[in-house]
């Protein structure tokens, strides 16, 4: 009897055991025939074109005066009155401050006194020449009078009709004659000399009066530039002097305004060696400038200046841009944002950022619809991003159909049907053309920068800062 139970059982599981078999197997039968009967999914895609594409940088930047003027004395003195109201607009050459006048008066007064001194002693050098040559003159036709009478008596004293006393008298009045009229030379030659001294004690009393108003005129202190003023060091009452190291007040010239941006060395090299490769071309000397509320500078400015050396210190090269400022709405020493377009990339293609996924191994990778409409894998190579879309240098080329919306439900090798991506604002060309609401490279202000993070899609990319 117990083994009669025993047989009954396991009949009935063995039984059961066939039925659930043959329920898996009709189950399994049933999918697969659902799965053909299924129609193909459905993907948009985009066509891929090429075109030139701007680079844009962003870099952090400080802003700078234009011209900045630490204004100090030239004369000693006390300062008599400020003559600016601090922390506004002055202009060149107008006053600042007023020192106090009365020493520099004085010498004023005493200038005058030795350049009037000076040229009455020339005057008096004019006179003493005159009338030394005058004597000289007159010395001059006692000599001719002595020689033709030494002449006439040297005559007559080889007849024995004058006396040879006679005669060496006459010779002695030649000779006293010919000193006296050295003499008179001599005397001819100082008066001159007296005179240019003279006219050297005039110069002089000229140069100190000239060195006198000099100083009078530095007591009022005026600005060497235009621009707007700082806090004013000193106040009325207060002993300055020309040799002092503190300024009196700076005055910063801000419009235009300067912005110094700093740039690594090994990107300037990276760059320089894709245009030197013909990789990518050299870009525009616009810049775009963010200020720190976010808000964009409404003017653009140029590039000035790169320096031709790397700062030992951070291994960065400093690039200077120039922006008008007319409203003061910069200032110097601001932190500010600054976009520049330094290189342009010929041949690449923009493609969404959906459009971009990551391997495990951070390889990037493009869904592409063959003309079998089948997926396929590309991969791509990603520089950065323009206007919100990814820059692809390499990997796809014109008229392939990359798959924007769908890549998520489809495998490769699987047959799809393409749909054309409708988009409201399509990809603006780099060149501005294409579209009526195309942007040109000048009017570019989207990063670009290198896709970062890893996982099986692309991040949207963020704007990477160059320190």
């Amino acid at each position: 009897m117990k083994h009669s139970t025993l047989a009954l059982v396991i009949a009935s599981v063995l039984s059961g055991a066939v039925l659930i078999g043959c329920d898996k197997n009709e189950d399994a039968a049933g999918a697969d025939a659902a799965q053909q009967q299924m129609p193909p999914a459905v993907v948009n895609v985009q066509t891929v074109t090429l075109d030139t594409v701007p680079q844009v940088q962003t870099f952090s930047g400080r802003t700078a005066a234009y011209q900045t003027a630490d204004v100090r004395p030239q004369v000693n003195g006390v300062i008599d009155e400020v003559l600016f109201r601090e922390g506004g607009n002055v202009k060149k050459d107008q006053p600042l401050y007023r020192i106090n006048t009365d020493n520099y008066a004085t010498s004023i007064t005493s200038g005058e006194a030795a350049v009037a001194q000076s040229q009455a002693n020339y005057q008096t050098a004019l006179a003493n020449n005159a009338n030394a040559k005058a004597e000289l003159a007159s010395r001059q036709a006692s000599l001719a009078q002595a020689v033709n009478d030494f002449q006439r008596l040297q005559g007559l004293v080889e007849i024995d009709a004058i006396s040879k006393q006679q005669y060496d008298q006459a010779q002695t009045e030649v000779r006293t004659a010919q000193a006296s009229l050295e003499s008179a030379r001599a005397a001819v030659g100082q008066t001159q000399a007296g005179i240019e001294s003279a006219k050297a004690g005039i110069q002089t009393a000229q140069a100190g009066l000239e060195s006198s108003t000099l100083d009078l005129n530095r007591t009022i202190v005026r600005a060497p530039i235009s621009g707007r003023t700082e806090r004013s060091n000193v106040t009325a009452g207060t002993l300055v002097s020309a040799s002092q190291a503190s300024p009196l007040v700076t005055i910063s010239r801000l419009d235009p305004i300067y912005v110094d941006i700093s740039q690594s060395s090994s990107e300037l090299l990276k760059l320089r060696q894709q245009i030197s490769e013909g990789k990518a071309q050299p870009g525009m000397n616009s810049v775009e400038l963010v200020l720190e509320d976010g808000s964009v500078y409404p003017v653009r400015g140029k590039l000035a200046l790169s320096e031709a050396k790397v700062d030992a210190s951070t291994g960065a090269v400093t690039l200077r841009a120039i922006f008008p400022n007319s409203n003061n709405i910069l200032l110097p020493g601001m932190y500010v944002t600054a976009r520049l377009t330094q290189s342009v990339i010929t041949n690449a293609a923009l493609v969404p950022q959906s459009a971009v996924s990551r391997t495990p191994k951070s390889e990037t990778q493009v869904y592409i619809v063959d003309e079998n409409n089948k997926i396929q894998v590309r991969p791509v190579t990603i520089n950065g991003t323009y206007n919100g879309q990814w820059v692809v240098t390499d990997g796809l080329k014109a008229g392939d159909k990359v798959v924007i919306i769908g890549g998520s439900k489809v495998k490769p090798d699987q047959e799809v049907v393409a749909k054309p991506l409708e988009s409201a604002n399509p990809a603006p060309s780099a060149k501005g053309q294409g579209t009526p609401n195309a942007k040109t490279p000048q009017q570019a202000a989207k990063t670009v920068d290198k896709p970062a993070g890893n996982g099986t899609s692309a991040k949207k990319p963020t704007e990477t800062t160059a320190n």
